[in-house]
């Protein structure tokens, strides 16, 4: 076991459950290393924790839970960067923001891929999306 000071206080975490991230993620690319924070509440939401730096944390989510049309695809040089097969298992994740005014906004345009099988995960970009960096969570009607 290990030990890092986090803004959560300090946490234990085993270092064969760490996710890489061979490239570091976008405009932060000295990140490489994360640990899932245990989730206290029950919901679609965690936190990834910064072994390299523990003053960084994110809140990050399945996109499909409040996207259902959301399908990212890895592309071959994904998968290399992930050493999987097409035959592998892989979840695509998606950065949470909360604006100043309470807007949730899910990052569509630059999901994390990461595969469990090497827990090695990427940051990619989306050419060509009709989805953004700050995409709004979907309204939900209430019912009558």
């Amino acid at each position: 076991m290990k030990k890092i000071m986090t803004r959560f206080g300090e946490v234990e975490y085993e270092p064969t459950s760490v996710i890489h991230f061979p490239e570091g993620l976008i405009g932060l690319d000295h990140l490489h290393d994360f640990i899932v924070m245990p989730n206290k509440k029950q919901g679609p939401l965690f936190w990834i924790q910064s072994v390299d730096d523990p003053d960084f944390a994110f809140v990050v989510t399945d996109p499909t839970n409040f996207f259902l049309d959301y399908h990212v695809k890895a592309a071959e040089n994904e998968r290399q960067k992930l050493e999987i097969t097409p035959e592998d298992e892989y979840f695509v994740l998606s950065f949470v923001s909360i604006s100043s005014e309470k807007e949730i906004t899910l990052n569509l345009a630059g999901p994390i891929l990461y595969s469990p099988k090497t827990n090695k995960a990427i940051q990619g970009i989306l050419e060509d999306s009709k989805y953004d960096t700050k995409t709004p969570l979907p309204k939900i009607e209430p019912q009558k």
